[in-house]
């Protein structure tokens, strides 16, 4: 009998395959003792040389997916696994105790993680006890004869079931085989639910209990539009699916008419529609999407892809590659945005209680301006080649823009002095993510040259719930009342001192707060890149100025989310 499990749509399609669980096994390893010990080095080796075949593997699919340097990790974890120091240690335990391979095995590598960890003053070091982690994981397992998932090994076409993705775990599906992933946490914003919708591929997250309730390879139907799993589903319901999957290829045929078509309202109002990037490697998804600007370069991804801070001219590089490679079209630019859930290794940062509310984004680059500076250089050396505009995120208050703005003169000022030639038509701006700036936007946009809201962070300060935790979900509420007054405020204090107001939030991409949006008068929409040509659908299809009586209604009329979703219903159809 068919059973249904309901959790939150976080990426549009229709799949269907079996069930692939990825869920930690109990890789829990106990002390015997034994009486051949050459027989446990044979297990040992055996389990070795497996994991080696393993990872050769995991190198080669993340290699095509991913790229060379990325998958060049899993040669450090083969490397480990070749060290005969780490080997000999084993069979000198496993000799000398007389006990077996994987409770050797786990001693040993125990002694290396802690001297690495040790190595406060170098990161390299410290990043190899992750190594030496990853891979001890994996020789007990095999020692356990037990499974150890992997989405980078799936070779047949299944849906993931899991408590959560990281986004290496993502960065590991290939969308050939991985039709479609389910897990038991997470919302609409979370990590797994943008990757999922960079991978065209659909999602439901906040299942709470999807791992319980699926066993490896039951057969499931997922309704990414929906947010509805289906287990074991009849013939009638897979013929059904069936027919609304090939009408959803049908409309992304439809959408794919307008790569290279104007964003233009029904009535002939453009809009600038830009995608949302963290590598220069996603300008193909911004082209081949048919995106007309960048309208949110994640800069924090070139310091959480490295082993150090990177360099000024590593940073001036990646740049001046996303500046060349859009030929002149606009490419918003956020300075670095670590803290928060984005932590690097190689950075000490305080422990705090909620460091959503902390350390983090403007406020490391203001106490730590060396780094704040070293990227201002790169991003002002880049300038010539493009479009720049200049974000700075979390900002709170008009002294902390003061601040970093001045130092920002300052670089520009520096390096014109040595001959380094510098744009001087660079727009900058903050991202409205702080529900104080955006109270205060009118004063703020006496001085900035744009606005960009951060939908993601400013929903849920404005709510006071977790954005990442499920049993709070309801209060993600993009089309509350409270919320559009606070946009349609900000969007207002820019266009009354002349100013341009965007958004690279998850929200500038929702299909039912896009026509609210435009009523409301925004300038500019950055989305995922595999959103664009959906949006710029739906424009064509509305009418701006019924959409500026939507808003009114909507910001002026209505009391709750379920009001403005049954408004948006009448005025869409």
């Amino acid at each position: 009998m068919t059973s249904k499990i309901t959790g939150i749509a976080a990426s549009d399609g229709i799949a269907q395959a079996k069930a692939y669980l990825l869920v930690e096994p109990d890789l829990t390893v106990e002390k015997n003792e034994v009486s051949d010990t050459d027989g446990e080095m044979k297990r040992l080796k055996k389990a070795t040389d497996k994991a080696k075949e393993q990872l050769t593997k995991i190198k080669a699919v993340a290699k095509e997916s991913l790229g060379e340097e990325e998958a060049q990790v899993f040669d450090a974890h083969i490397m480990v696994l070749s060290d005969p120091d780490l080997m000999d240690q084993t069979k000198s335990v496993i000799d000398s105790e007389g006990v077996n391979a994987e409770y050797a095995f786990k001693q040993v590598t125990d002694t290396f993680i802690t001297m690495f960890e040790g190595m406060e003053d170098n990161a390299y070091m410290q990043e190899r006890a992750a190594d030496i982690r990853d891979v001890r994981k994996r020789v007990i397992a095999n020692l356990l004869n037990v499974t150890l998932p992997s989405p980078a090994t799936v070779d047949e076409e299944v849906i993931i079931i899991a408590e959560d993705l990281t986004p290496s775990d993502t960065a590991q599906l290939n969308k050939k085989y991985v039709k479609a992933f389910v897990t038991n946490i997470g919302g609409r914003t979370s990590h797994s639910a943008i990757m999922a919708r960079s991978l065209e591929i659909p999602a439901i997250v906040g299942t709470k209990d999807i791992t319980e309730r699926v066993e490896e390879d039951d057969q499931l139907i997922v309704d990414g539009m929906n947010g509805d799993v289906y287990i074991d589903p009849t013939q009638e319901e897979v013929s059904a699916f069936n027919k609304k999957a090939k009408e959803y290829d049908e409309l992304k045929l439809e959408w794919e008419q307008l790569l290279n078509e104007p964003s233009v309202t029904k009535d002939g109002k453009h809009v600038e529609i830009g995608a949302n990037i963290g590598t220069p490697k996603d300008l193909v998804g911004v082209k081949d999407n048919g995106a007309e600007a960048v309208g949110l370069y994640r800069t924090e991804f070139l310091y959480m892809d490295s082993a150090e801070l990177p360099t000024e001219e590593e940073q001036f590089k990646a740049y001046k590659e996303v500046l060349e490679g859009m030929e002149d079209k606009p490419v918003v630019v956020r300075t670095m945005d670590i803290g928060g859930d984005k932590e690097l290794p190689y950075l000490e940062l305080p422990e705090e209680m909620n460091p959503f509310l902390g350390y983090r984004a403007i406020r490391i680059s203001l106490d730590r301006d060396s780094i704040f500076r070293t990227q201002l250089r790169a991003l002002l050396r880049a300038s010539v080649h493009g479009t720049l505009r200049i974000m700075f995120p979390m900002i709170a208050t008009l002294q902390e823009f003061r601040e970093a703005k001045a130092i920002l003169e300052e670089e520009k000022a520096l390096l014109l002095e040595k001959g380094v030639e510098v744009s001087d038509s660079i727009e900058v701006g903050i991202m409205i993510e702080i529900p104080a700036a955006a109270v205060l936007a009118d004063q703020f946009a006496k001085e900035v040259d744009f606005f960009s809201i951060g939908t993601n962070d400013l929903i849920q300060y404005s709510m006071a719930a977790d954005r990442m935790n499920e049993r709070v979900s309801y209060l993600y509420q993009p089309y509350n009342p409270s919320i559009l007054r606070l946009v349609k405020h900000v969007i207002d204090s820019a266009h009354k001192e002349g100013k341009w107001a965007g958004m690279c939030g998850e929200m500038a991409g929702d299909q039912t707060a896009v026509p609210l949006l435009l009523g409301l008068g925004l300038d500019e929409f950055s989305m995922s890149a595999t959103s664009v040509l959906k949006t710029r659908s739906l424009f064509k299809k509305l009418d701006s100025e019924k959409m500026k009586e939507l808003s009114n209604k909507a910001v002026n009329e209505c009391t709750t989310v379920d009001e403005v979703i049954e408004l948006v219903g009448q005025y869409v159809k």
